[in-house]
């Protein structure tokens, strides 16, 4: 395919938080990074020096926001908010452990550590819609840069989601792949879709942040 049809995304999950430290669901709350976070923003950064990016793109969550601002300044690139690139909302199940989940609603947490599509905590959102969520504001954003190269900084449920989208992975399908903070991933975009090219590159962080999904789910849904 033409080159000029191809948008290059690097996706980045966004530094450590300390509610990633306690396995504490984040979601839509807006939890700043910890001291390891900003400093793996900084190492993100200096990582990407040398990347030509028409664009940054940030979830409007401070966690993302910080992450990707130390990229903007590094690059001279402006920040663009985006909505649409939120982690998934889990409604009543933000701000609880994963113990605390399972020992209040231990039912619902089945049907999520199942990824039931449709299943929703209350005041949140279900797998199906927060998927094609993510999908159209990926694809509406790298659509706006063909021939170019831009970065979307987001969070461990959205990577999910383009990691499923890239590959063709079903929804219900457990995870086999990481989703570490402050990690570099790699996709291409067409109007035919996302295509993977590299997945979890950690190599320039001296110490790896959380890899589990603790952003939203370390049982198997969004991070």
């Amino acid at each position: 395919m033409p080159h000029r049809d191809l948008t290059r995304i690097i996706a980045i999950r966004h530094g450590e938080t300390a509610w990633n430290v306690d396995t504490r669901i984040q979601g839509h709350l807006d939890i700043p990074l910890n001291e390891t976070g900003r400093w793996q923003a900084q190492r993100v950064a200096a990582a990407l020096a040398d990347e030509p990016l028409a664009a940054i793109y940030s979830s409007d969550l401070a966690r993302a926001f910080e992450t990707a601002s130390a990229l903007g300044q590094q690059l001279g690139v402006p920040v663009s908010t985006e909505r649409g690139l939120r982690e998934r909302s889990f409604g009543e199940f933000e701000g609880l452990t994963f113990r605390e989940i399972e020992e209040r609603w231990p039912d619902k947490a089945l049907r999520w550590r199942k990824r039931d599509p449709a299943f929703e905590p209350a005041g949140g959102e279900s797998l199906t819609t927060f998927y094609a969520r993510v999908v159209e504001a990926s694809g509406r954003l790298a659509g706006r840069h063909a021939g170019h190269s831009i970065a979307l900084v987001a969070h461990g449920g959205v990577l999910d989601c383009l990691y499923r989208a890239a590959s063709r992975v079903d929804l219900q399908a457990p995870r086999t792949w990481e989703l570490g903070n402050a990690s570099i991933n790699r996709l291409l975009y067409t109007a035919d879709g996302f295509t993977l090219v590299g997945w979890a590159d950690t190599h320039h962080l001296e110490q790896s942040g959380l890899d589990e999904n603790t952003d939203g789910d370390r049982v198997g849904h969004a991070a």
